[in-house]
């Protein structure tokens, strides 16, 4: 694969454009993925305005908010990159209470958060409706591979050395986990888009030669 430069404002306009040219009679789930040095939520809030403009409700979802209480997620301990890998997230529910909803004949109606990791206590928030034709973007680390189902997956990418660079002291234990993610979950190929961003001010999106 090669690397094609774009600037953000670019970018954002090239994955608007991407988004709301799907039938616009159906929803439309997104996942924007990648590890938290990456900033995948910043890029998921700012296709928010422009789907918006384009006629396309937007709905933002992070994956953060359906981790599974600490009883369950920190059982082999707070430092297991495994653990973190297949236990953090809770998938189940995620699925259940926010993709099925958009499923064909679906009811529309999303639960935006579910669990609140920083005290462990579930979030008291109603559902929301999301129009037909509308869209979910949700952003997340480790989203693909799990049989999740998005209409566009957006990677942005680090490279190792990247990671090892923006991990602060206390994730680097984290840090195997995103190499296994790389070679079990393939991310890259997994993905419909895929944005590098080793330098977050010097953007570009990997095409296929």
């Amino acid at each position: 694969m090669r690397a094609r430069p774009i600037s953000r404002d670019a970018l954002v306009e090239q994955l608007a454009e991407l988004i709301s040219g799907r039938p616009r009679d159906e929803w439309v789930r997104v996942a924007v993925d990648g590890a938290p040095a990456a900033r995948p939520e910043r890029l998921a809030d700012e296709l928010v305005a422009p789907l918006r403009l384009r006629g396309r409700p937007a709905l933002r979802v992070s994956a953060g908010d359906f981790l599974r209480p600490a009883s369950l997620r920190l059982e082999y301990g707070r430092t297991d990159p495994d653990a973190f890998y297949d236990d953090w997230l809770d998938v189940k529910a995620l699925q259940r209470e926010v993709l099925e909803p958009l499923d064909a004949g679906g009811s529309g109606r999303v639960l935006p958060a579910l669990w609140d990791s920083r005290i462990d206590r579930a979030y008291r928030v109603p559902y929301e409706e999301l129009p037909r034709g509308g869209v979910l973007l949700v952003d997340g680390t480790l989203l693909l591979g799990r049989g999740l189902v998005f209409e566009v997956r957006v990677h942005v990418w680090l490279s190792a050395s990247a990671l090892e660079r923006a991990a602060p002291e206390e994730e680097r234990w984290r840090l195997p986990a995103y190499d296994r993610y790389e070679r079990e979950a393939r991310p890259q190929q997994a993905a419909d888009v895929v944005v590098r961003a080793d330098h977050p001010d010097r953007l570009a999106v990997l095409v296929s030669d």
